[in-house]
């Protein structure tokens, strides 16, 4: 089983170089120890650190749907379906605005009306208060959509939390929605599916290439979030999709690099997902990290264009 080509191998040197060479700039905007010891103290500074890198975009547009704040997106024209996004944190950061760029091109170059939700966080709101405001979204869009967009057509995605955040809204939409036939693709880029800490979560990698997570890290996101519970309880199925029935989920493309603490998660989800009987496209970067997208390369331009040739296939069903 080969999990990329020959063309991405010859690759590897220039994204290793070039990971290599960025990351240490990278961290240092992002902040890499010297936190305080206080959760909440912690979480506050990270989140301010986070929120000075963001770019947000004049044209994106603010909207309170079932309760939850959402940065959203339209089309010059009419939309051909809405793309529900979550983005990432680790279930502790992160805002909307973070990825108004991509969203926004996202929104324009697939014809989308995007809807990215502002969820709760933990430590403040521990499970499952996020997914509760996912579902509760989702719920929103197949009751008004139509109206709303022109259409009821929804395509679900996001990035590490937000991979999560997707997995585990589909499966409520599946189980309490019974509506899992309106999602018509799901993009779920290195996500958390497995919260009581796969193998790469603790820190056993097939790449030495530095990553943006580190197994402390992964704890303390995973202590936030599911406080109080061992690493057995975190696999309850209703916890983490990983140990799911995955079984009449839409068609789904899933991404990693194989530097990232959360490779792990993402093979055994794929495949899990892919044995369920489920139409399953898994796209693996070799010796990139978490957030790869972050180091412009050949590897991943290619990740960029097959993930643009998904959402073109997605959409044309």
């Amino acid at each position: 089983m080969r999990l990329w080509d020959d063309e991405i191998d010859s690759m590897r040197e220039e994204a290793r170089a070039l990971v290599e060479s960025g990351m240490a700039a990278l961290a240092a905007q992002l902040h890499r120890g010297g936190a305080p010891a206080d959760p909440l103290e912690r979480v506050a500074v990270q989140r301010a650190e986070r929120r000075a890198t963001y770019a947000p975009v004049a044209d994106a547009i603010d909207r309170e749907l079932a309760g939850v704040r959402c940065r959203t997106f339209t089309p010059d024209g009419p939309p051909r379906a809405v793309y529900l996004h979550f983005h990432g944190g680790g279930m502790i950061l992160g805002d909307p605005e973070m990825m108004d760029v991509g969203n926004r091109a996202l929104a324009r170059r697939h014809q989308l009306a995007v809807v990215s939700v502002d969820y709760r966080k933990a430590p403040e709101h521990p499970v499952p208060a996020g997914p509760d405001d996912g579902v509760a979204v989702a719920e929103w869009l197949l009751e008004h959509a139509a109206a709303e967009y022109g259409t009821d057509r929804l395509l679900i995605g996001g990035e590490s939390a937000g991979g999560y955040m997707t997995a585990a809204v589909m499966l409520r939409i599946r189980d309490e929605l019974d509506a899992i036939d309106r999602v018509a693709g799901a993009n779920l880029v290195f996500g958390v599916f497995d919260w009581g800490r796969s193998p790469s979560q603790r820190g056993v990698r097939p790449s030495s290439v530095p990553d943006l997570l580190d197994p402390d890290g992964v704890v303390f996101f995973c202590d936030c979030y599911l406080p109080g519970r061992s690493d057995e309880e975190r696999r309850d199925p209703a916890v983490s999709p990983a140990y799911a029935d995955l079984a009449g989920l839409p068609s789904a493309r899933f991404s990693v690099g194989t530097a990232d603490h959360l490779l792990d998660d993402t093979l055994i989800m794929a495949s899990r997902y892919a044995a369920a009987g489920n139409d399953t496209e898994l796209f693996v970067a070799p010796d990139m990290p978490h957030g790869f997208m972050a180091f412009p390369c050949g590897i991943t331009e290619r990740w960029a264009a097959g993930t643009d040739a998904g959402f073109a296939a997605r959409l044309a069903r």
